[in-house]
């Protein structure tokens, strides 16, 4: 009976490991037909359980199915999942009457010569193979003797890619009999905080849904489990067949209060990436249409209904144009045309009008679209910070004109010269999938297969949407110089919109301290750099909460990740690189244990001398130092004027109601203008004579430009021609243009330098939160004043021109602590007060209390305590000191 029950299996992963896919799975097919109360053929698969824990990103799934053997005869029990296509099988086993038989990943070459003497020996054989659009059904068979029990235990893992905005488990479920004891149970842990966690079930109503199914997250982790119970699981009160056929879904994402998040674990690091509140870079789109006859009815039919939609979601800003290959090529247009709305109407008129005809020119068609781009950009008929696409649709081969797909990868490879991504779509299974994939991958682009189904439309609408809204182009990932071992893929051509970039990699010695990552990208006003500062100490305080993290996870990421992007290179090398990348991928597939294209799982029995085994096996279809500033603007808010050969500094306040905007600097010459916005602190009554006000919100302009920033105490907007781009305090982000620097440090401070002219440096200065009267509020401190025109005015900007003034008679004032002076300046004798005021705990320091005060904060070195300067304050709203009356300089908003 020994030899009579043990498989020998073989997983055979079809579509190996497409950068185009999206994690899904697994699909549990269990057992036999339906009996009363679980039991089929006298088998009863009385537990089945998935459990998941996922830990940023990176997820560890392990199936469990227990059978027992209720007949007085051997009996076959079958154990069939279906998992995704990303994933790699890192374990199965079999446990029979409580003894486990593991399995070990060998090389393939190494395993094949055991895996085909099981077969000639007529044992029976599992097998994965293709299920559907983005799973692969793993299945094996044993045979179970009378009243034994067997378990199933399959564990893979995969790397959860985000897509539209979120990351998704898809579960599909089909028991096909009641079990007494069903649950899916999914554990989450996410360093960064989860911000939306949803579960849905296709095959059950929400009532029932409700009771069965439990979800919940508060900060780090999530959790989701299903647990139906039999009556749930009927398909009608009194059946004894199951309802449980269909999809469960999960999807969950995590806080983005920065662009990226660096983690470090053990020596490994992994830097995700994916900014938010980026305006769209505009598009240059060449659609390149296959309309041979073999595209004729209801396949040309869905093609044109996708492409209507596709025009429905082009932006203005976009250029677009339709090439139609055939026998010959067509097109739409000469050139690419803007999508105007009297462009698009045209545009639909031409894809309604299409017909199919001939057969099927592939390397002209692409050849022409990819001429009419490099076109378009060399002789200026798109926007200079605009992205170009191809996107090449067909459902066969090449059978006319060149039709060598080698010869026809060359010929593309050489006309795009790494200038822009190349999306093929392959329409049904009709055609060389493998070629359509490699040719797209050595363009930085990727193949997606669209089923011939009802749906094919939507298949092609939603490939669309994922390359819609591309946010930087020219991605690179920065990393400390001779600190890293192993670097993943690091330069992308394009960040989309709902997506997110994944970097991972070893780290040389243990003696860090801190860690930097910066990541460089043209956005579509600006160029951008975004950096991410992590102390290694406060890393390891992060990442104490371990509950849910399994071994070494950012390790297994790094492999998994690796492995992956080392099969992507090999699917289009040859000779001696081909060879070295199949040694790397091969080592760590057998060092990590993961099942690839090329390793193989063996499951070992020794009986009577004899080995037989199950063979699994899947074939592979910087923070600046801020200068010494003469003028700012800071705190109650307070206004500093530091004179350069003067010891003394003047200062002043200006007393107006919350909202208020006032005019700070202004100059015609340059067009720079600086306006900011008063809000008061937390106190109801705004007649309080005590009450403090601060300046809340800041709006920065270049008119010459066409710039504007406004400042708040949440968020800092960029707008750049009226296209806007916002960022978080907590972001550090360097953006840069044509005369135009800013940056953003992190919970700082920001700098805005205009070329060779003016610096502008903005500083948060931030309270705790639940303080019951003050409020974070805006520092302002202005830098190479002298830089601006002798006509700059404004509260501060009409002291950027040299002045004179003089300090006498200094004298005891009303308050002893406080003594008072004259000063004579631009023709006025003044009445000032000077004090002095004992250092304060930081929390009082950063909110200057109402005026008169004669030493006041400098925050420029340190926003938390700032630096005391002692200065004369000018009483009466600067009166005297500022040209006119204070309310000559009230404007009615920020721009």
């Amino acid at each position: 009976m020994a030899s009579a029950w043990w498989p020998c299996l073989i997983l055979a992963l079809l579509s190996g490991l497409a950068a185009s896919g999206f994690p899904r799975g697994p699909f549990l097919l269990l057992g036999k037909r339906s009996l009363p109360e679980g039991v089929a053929n006298g088998v009863e698969v009385y537990s089945t359980k998935i459990n998941s824990k996922v830990t940023s990103r990176f997820a560890h799934n392990v199936v469990t199915t227990r059978a027992v053997n209720r007949a007085d005869t051997a009996k076959e029990v079958s154990f069939d999942v279906e998992l995704p296509k990303t994933a790699f099988i890192t374990n199965f086993t079999l446990t029979i009457d409580g003894v486990t038989y593991p399995g070990n990943v060998k090389e393939k070459e190494v395993a094949k010569k055991q895996y085909e003497k099981a077969v000639s020996q007529g044992k029976t054989a599992g097998l994965v193979k293709a299920s559907g659009r983005k799973l692969e059904k793993f299945t094996v068979s044993v045979n179970v003797a009378a009243g034994s029990k067997v378990t199933f235990e399959l564990t893979y893992e995969e790397l959860l890619k985000r897509h539209k905005g979120k990351y998704e488990m898809y579960l599909k479920v089909q028991p096909k009999q009641l079990i007494k004891h069903f649950e899916i149970d999914v554990d989450i842990f996410e360093p960064q905080g989860i911000s939306m966690l949803d579960a849905e079930a296709s095959f059950i109503t929400n009532d029932l849904l409700g009771s069965a199914l439990t979800k919940s997250f508060s900060g780090k982790k999530g959790h989701v489990s299903f647990k139906p119970s039999l009556d749930q699981q009927r398909s009608c009160p009194t059946c004894t067949d199951s309802l449980l056929n269909g999809d469960f879904t999960i999807t969950y994402d995590v806080n983005r209060e920065s662009p990226g998040n660096v983690q470090i674990v053990n020596g490994y690091f992994v830097h995700f990436f994916a900014p938010q509140g980026l305006p769209v870079v505009p598009k240059n789109v060449a659609f390149v249409i296959d309309i041979s006859g073999s595209m004729a009815g209801r396949k040309l039919e869905q093609t044109k209904e996708a492409l209507l939609r596709i025009l429905e979601d082009m932006k203005e800003e976009d250029y677009l144009n339709f090439i139609l290959f055939s026998g010959d090529v067509s097109t739409w247009k000469e050139h690419l045309v803007q999508a105007t709305p009297e462009n698009l109407q045209e545009a639909r008129t031409f894809v309604k009008s299409m017909e199919d005809k001939g057969m099927t020119n592939i390397n002209d068609g692409l050849l022409r679209g990819i001429s009419m781009l490099n076109k378009a950009r060399e002789e200026h008929r798109v926007p200079e910070r605009s992205t170009s696409i191809v996107i090449m649709l067909t459902d066969g081969d090449a059978n006319v004109g060149e039709s060598r797909p080698e010869k026809i990868q060359e010929n593309v490879r050489n006309a795009i010269g790494g200038k822009f991504p190349l999306y093929n779509l392959g329409f049904g299974n009709n055609l060389n999938y493998n070629f359509l994939e490699n040719m797209a991958l050595e363009n930085h682009g990727f193949a997606r297969r669209i089923y011939e189904d009802s749906d094919a439309d939507l298949q092609l609408q939603g490939f669309y949407e994922e390359v819609a809204n591309p946010l930087l182009t020219g991605v690179e990932m920065e990393y400390p110089e001779n600190a890293i071992l192993g670097l993943t893929q690091n330069t992308y051509q394009h960040f989309y919109d709902g997506s997110e970039i994944v970097v991972a990699g070893r780290l040389v010695g243990e003696d860090m301290n801190s860690f930097k990552a910066d990541v460089k990208g043209h956005g579509a006003a600006n160029d951008l750099t975004f950096t991410e500062e992590v102390d290694m100490k406060e890393m390891e305080k992060a990442l104490q909460e371990r509950d849910y993290i399994f071994g070494n996870y950012i390790e297994r990421l790094w492999a998994y990740l690796t492995i992956e992007q080392l099969l992507e290179k090999r699917k289009n090398a040859h000779g001696e690189e081909k060879e070295n990348l199949t040694a790397q991928a091969l080592d760590l597939s057998l060092k990590y244990h993961f099942v690839t294209p090329l390793t193989s799982m063996v499951v070992t029995k020794p009986e009577d001398n004899e080995d037989e085994r199950a063979i699994a096996d899947k074939p592979g279809e910087a923070t600046p130092v801020s200068p010494a500033m003469s003028y700012l603007m800071d705190g109650d808010p307070h206004f500093i004027i530091q004179v350069p050969e003067k010891d003394d500094a003047l200062c002043f306040n200006i007393n107006e109601a919350p909202g208020t905007v006032l005019r700070l600097v202004q100059d015609p010459v340059t067009g720079l203008t600086v306006n900011g916005q008063i809000v008061g602190d937390k106190r109801s009554s705004p007649d309080s004579k005590t009450r403090k006000t601060y300046f809340g919100k800041l709006g920065i302009a270049n008119a010459q430009m066409d710039f504007q920033v406004e400042v708040t105490t949440e968020k800092i907007t960029l707008w750049n021609r009226a296209v806007p781009s916002t960022f978080s305090w907590l972001d550090t982000v360097t953006v840069t243009q044509d005369g135009l620097s800013m940056m953003i440090n992190r919970k700082k401070n920001m700098v805005v330098s205009f070329g060779d002219g003016v610096t502008f440096v903005v500083v948060l200065h931030q309270v705790w939160k639940k303080h019951p009267v003050h409020r974070d509020f805006l520092g302002f401190y202005v830098v190479d004043s002298d830089r601006m025109s002798a006509q700059t005015h404004g509260l501060l900007g009409q002291f950027f021109q040299p002045f004179d003034f003089k300090v006498s008679d200094i004298r005891p004032g009303s308050d002893p602590t406080k003594p008072d002076a004259t000063l004579v300046v631009k023709n006025h004798q003044l009445t000032v007060t000077r004090a002095w005021h004992p250092s304060s705990p930081p929390q009082v320091l950063q909110h200057l209390s109402s005026f008169p005060r004669g030493s006041q904060k400098d925050y420029r070195k340190d926003a938390s305590i700032g630096t005391k300067v002692v200065c004369w304050f000018v009483h009466n709203n600067g009166e005297g000191l500022i040209d006119g009356v204070h309310t000559d300089y009230i404007v009615p908003n920020l721009f």
